[in-house]
């Protein structure tokens, strides 16, 4: 019977690792991978202590910490179960073969992050790695001195298109908002110092009010359609690269706890969810502002509480 499972790898479960082992609890962490969505940032530049690194070096920086104390992660594993039996849980995991293996545990945190929303349109599935693409920072370079298109109002699309604005010849930047002060220039959710950067950029081109309707293909992407609400007109750009940044989803279809409507796991100031014995933290919970320093700090609360519980813990 462990003390504690973590489930997930990023700041969250990390920052929790950390607390954990220095409190020298019987604990496992258990990931897909080390790093999650913030191993697949560009430039991170809000990270305290260090005014700049990348998302890949933070990552492992994550790694390094966790590891300094003798932890080993279980990666390459996905949660596809959590029930709960008397007063403990019981987590089910795969590996990527299918075997299955199961965690007995106390308390549970959940740190399972995000994952890319995809557009919905036909065909975009087959076209991953054939011109459409989640990750700029990834495959951005695959689509050096080619024309691309950023899809997303945020600001990972900004940061999308920032980057490829040094790699590309030409960059369309594509927003289904007005050019608008109400909108913050077609940008709502967008932080200004990066719409300002952009707006800036002789290579970049942003197209407004522009819902994408269908991807043009021969092979490989040569193009997109999409509507323009100002006229309800369908037009087409021609490019070789798509990158969508239309959004996260929460990794959260294995657990029962209580979520929102768009299945973000509702946790309460101690990062409690509606299991006893059962903690969320990071980007996976309803925490409105989804920032690595926020989850880290989320990750040490959730640790904070799981110890409390296990303090208070008695075998039925």
């Amino acid at each position: 019977m462990l003390d504690l499972v973590i489930i997930g790898a990023s700041a969250a479960g990390c920052s929790a690792a950390v607390y954990a082992a220095r409190r020298n609890l019987n604990f496992a962490i258990i990931s897909k991978d080390v790093g999650g969505e913030v191993a697949l940032s560009g430039e991170v530049g809000n990270w305290p202590g260090q005014i700049e690194t990348d998302g890949f070096k933070l990552s492992q920086d994550f790694r390094k910490h966790v590891e300094s104390y003798g932890i080993k992660f279980n990666e390459g594993l996905e949660v596809v179960k959590i029930s709960q039996e008397k007063n403990h849980h019981i987590i089910t995991t795969k590996d990527g073969s299918g075997a299955e293996k199961t965690w007995e545990t106390k308390t549970v945190i959940i740190g399972s992050g995000i994952h890319p929303r995809l557009l919905g349109l036909p065909g975009e599935e087959e076209l991953r790695g054939k011109g459409v693409t989640y990750c700029t920072t990834c495959d951005g370079p695959l689509f050096r001195n080619k024309i691309t298109a950023t899809i997303g109002a945020g600001n990972s699309a900004l940061e999308s298109a920032l980057m490829m604005a040094g790699i590309a010849s030409k960059v369309y930047l594509i927003s289904k908002y007005s050019n608008t002060d109400e909108n913050k220039g077609g940008f709502p959710k967008g932080e200004n110092i990066l719409i300002e950067k952009i707006k800036k950029l002789p290579n970049v081109e942003i197209i407004y009010n522009a819902e994408s309707k269908e991807f043009v293909v021969d092979k490989f992407v040569t193009g997109l359609k999409y509507l323009d609400k100002s006229d309800n007109q369908i037009r087409e750009i021609a490019v070789q690269g798509i990158m969508v940044h239309v959004g996260m989803v929460p990794n959260s279809s294995f657990t029962e706890v209580q979520k929102d409507k768009i299945g973000q796991i509702e946790v309460d100031q101690k990062c409690r969810t509606s299991i006893p014995g059962i903690f969320a933290a990071g980007d996976v919970t309803n925490v409105p502002y989804k920032q690595i320093v926020i989850a880290a700090g989320q990750g040490v609360v959730a640790a904070l509480s799981a110890i409390e519980h296990i303090n208070k813990w008695h075998e039925d």
